[in-house]
């Protein structure tokens, strides 16, 4: 879920900008301080938010998917699909069930619906946006070899 590089151009230039723009050409101390805040606030932000990693894990036998801190069972799973840019959209749209479990980014049009199989939680599915959702869902669903 990392910015793409449009997205780390844009920020940087903004952030250049905005430095600029703070300090007027006046290298008093507080105001050079200030520039070089306002220069790696921007940043920082934009690395926090492609900072969220997604990951499908094989724990004692059972497969996890990561999301960040979250963690789904892959036995708690219906099925998962994969949403193309207009199903994506729709699905985090108005038309998303209220307990749904998203993980989105903006800059990312498709991911995954993962309906969950489970009568003790009252999520219905979780979206999580991905680059490549097709791989995400073959890694979800590919077959675990059993352990005796």
């Amino acid at each position: 879920m990392r910015l793409p590089l449009a997205g780390w151009l844009a920020v940087a230039a903004l952030a250049v900008i905005a430095a600029a723009l703070s300090n007027m050409g006046d290298l008093r101390w507080w105001r050079v301080a200030a520039s070089v805040v306002v220069l790696v606030v921007p940043l920082v932000g934009g690395w926090w938010l492609g900072r969220l990693p997604v990951r499908v894990v094989d724990e004692d036998g059972e497969v996890w998917l990561h999301v960040d801190d979250a963690r789904l069972p892959m036995s708690a799973v219906a099925s998962v699909e994969v949403l193309e840019r207009v199903a994506y959209s729709d699905a985090i749209g108005v038309a998303q069930h209220p307990l749904a479990f998203v993980v989105q980014r903006p800059w990312l049009s498709r991911g995954v619906r993962i309906v969950l199989d489970d009568p003790e939680d009252p999520t219905p599915y979780w979206i999580v946006s991905s680059r490549s959702p097709e791989r995400l869902r073959e890694a979800l669903t590919a077959p675990q070899p059993s352990r005796v």
